[in-house]
């Protein structure tokens, strides 16, 4: 009997594996890890490449980082509508099959210019390269829309239907997808990098090329068993057509005529879709139709319950706290090494992860809306220590120094402006990042003379402690704004409105980097971290709003089992607050 049940139990074991490594959650997840992996070598290397082709300056990375800011800013909310409107695995396979093999042309691209770089300059007086270098430029923007466009549908839309109606089992893909992110962010740049130094950038282009081609065609095999585990994919239900089919319902029941005018209701249907199709022949139709588009999703944006949780998220962005090549570069100039700020990454990588843990735990001790309540107090309580940092001993901040002096001498010598690197290459291209920031001091080469030991380390430990400590909260209040999202967005909106979300963060991250380049000397930098926890702070106040409103008195129910009947907090509970 008890060999038997041993059997069983090994049996049941095994099955259970079985079940878990062929379901629709672990198939997303093994797609989602092979392109975010992707993406964080292509983000890695496209930085390496502009800038080694260019003479080691950070024009190029700079023009391409505008430009993909730009891009995702202006057609966000159209590439939303465009996820709306289409069939989920017709978006997840176009914008997959668009972005690999966008990176791909690039990298064979990239690999031709390096090969024969010294050809290609002579000819038509270099015009032949300038284009090779725009070419590269607007494909790598395409290969980057297309990514959004795939977060969008992966992230937003189809989590949300193979996770059904369990907002629990909704919080913990979430926060497995985070984690994902977490672990690639510094595992690709770390592997393509090894590539690329002890092989060449050619091989690098060659490696990444290759990648992309295999991931493309994993990824596309495993998006379509997801599809075929999932029947709810199919169904893209939007609100003109359920009350379309909740009316056919309801005339089928009262009586013969009523069909008859449930037929009527589909005649008029079609004549309403109809016409516009004979309106978008003209051309005044078809160019008015995105900036339509772009003002509706606005619009719908500004009206949704949760759009001052999402306006509290994207104001986290306007921040120089953060392992960008800012931060990092400000670290160097104040006597911390490379392998000191490697270290300093990877113990953010594991509070991060810390952050998704405490996430789903707090989700299910105290609801959605309560979790990013705490997670912003925790947030705030260690920014703290980064307030702290500016006035301790070693701090460089000077408020007698003008933040516009170097503009204006740069301006008054007919320098050029100091760059800065765009937003999605932050996190890895620190050794650019470092250069940018060095290049745009006056006052940089003065501190690098002196030795660690004559700057005081207080300040710039206090600043990194807070930063590191401060992401606990961060990605935990970053995945309960995302669920918010997910939750309280209708299914025909998800795409828009998402898109509109991801233009507002990168317009806060535009302005914060406009913030740097006004402000570019390590004596102005202090100043920077107050606006930026002033910014955190009203991101924070705004999403408190929100929670007040949504819940009201019950906001400061203590959590627990006691609070598991109000754990339900989802705005669309409580719309007439809102």
């Amino acid at each position: 009997m008890t060999r038997a049940a041993d059997q069983g139990s090994r049996e049941g074991c095994c099955g259970s594996c079985v079940n878990y490594f062929t379901s629709a959650k672990f198939l997303l997840y093994l797609g989602h890890a092979l392109s975010t992996w992707g993406d964080r070598m292509w983000h890695f290397a496209v930085s390496v490449f502009l800038v080694e082709l260019y003479g080691n300056s950070l024009l190029l990375t700079a023009v391409y980082g505008l430009v993909v800011a730009g891009s995702v800013l202006l057609l966000g909310a159209i590439i939303g509508d465009w996820v709306d409107k289409n069939s989920r695995l017709k978006v997840a396979q176009t914008s997959l099959i668009i972005q690999n093999s966008s990176v791909i042309l690039c990298g064979i691209i990239l690999m031709i210019v390096f090969l024969f770089k010294t050809q290609l300059m002579t000819l038509y007086y270099g015009w032949l390269l300038t284009m090779c270098y725009i070419l590269v430029i607007t494909i790598a923007n395409i290969a980057n829309l297309a990514s959004t466009a795939t977060t969008i549908t992966i992230q937003r839309d189809w989590i949300v239907v193979v996770a059904g109606d369990d907002r629990s089992k909704l919080a913990d893909m979430n926060a497995t997808i985070r984690r994902i992110d977490q672990l690639t962010n510094i595992l690709a740049p770390m592997a393509v990098g090894q590539i690329m130094t002890f092989g060449s950038p050619v091989i690098g282009c060659g490696f990444i090329s290759g990648w992309n081609l295999l991931s493309m065609c994993m990824e596309y095999f495993l998006l379509w068993e997801v599809y075929q585990k999932t029947p709810a994919l199919a169904h893209k239900a939007t609100s003109k057509i359920e009350e379309s089919e909740l009316k056919q319902l309801n005339v089928q029941k009262d009586s013969e005529l009523k069909p008859t005018e449930g037929i009527q209701l589909i005649g008029e249907k079609d004549v309403a879709v109809f016409e516009p199709q004979e309106k978008e022949i003209s051309c005044s139709t078809r160019i008015s139709e995105p900036f339509i588009t772009f003002r509706d999703g606005w619009v719908a944006y500004y009206n949704q319950p949760v759009f001052l949780a999402g306006m509290a998220l994207a104001f986290l962005y306007m921040t120089v706290l953060g392992f960008d090549c800012i931060t990092t570069g400000y670290a160097y100039t104040q006597g911390l090494s490379g392998s000191v700020l490697s270290l300093l990454m990877g113990a953010s990588a594991i509070t991060g992860i810390t952050g998704t843990v405490a996430f789903t735990w707090l989700h299910r001790k105290c609801g959605l809306v309560r979790t990013g309540f705490i997670s912003g107090i925790a947030q705030l309580a260690c920014l703290v220590l980064c307030v702290i940092s500016v006035f301790m001993p070693g701090s460089p901040l000077d408020l007698t120094v003008s933040p516009f002096a170097d503009i204006r001498t740069r301006l008054l010598e007919g320098q050029p402006l100091p760059t800065v690197l765009p937003a999605d290459m932050s996190e890895t291209s620190f050794t650019t990042g470092m250069h940018n920031w060095l290049n745009s001091s006056s006052s940089v080469n003065s501190d690098l003379e002196m030795s660690s030991n004559s700057v005081p380390l207080i300040s710039v430990s206090l600043l990194f402690a807070g930063v590191i400590a401060a992401r606990i909260g961060l990605w935990s209040f970053d995945l309960t704004v995302t669920q918010l999202l997910q939750e309280n967005v209708i299914e025909s909106e998800r795409g828009i409105i998402n898109g509109v979300q991801n233009s507002m963060n990168y317009l806060l991250d535009l302005l914060h980097f406009i913030m740097v380049i006004l402000a570019p000397n390590p004596e102005a930098f202090g100043l920077l971290v107050l606006i930026s926890v002033s910014f955190v702070a009203m991101g924070h106040i705004m999403y408190f709003r929100f929670a007040q409103k949504t819940l009201g008195n019950q906001l400061f129910a203590c959590c627990g089992p006691k609070s598991k009947a109000v754990s339900n907090d989802s705005p669309t509970c409580n719309t007439s607050t809102v």
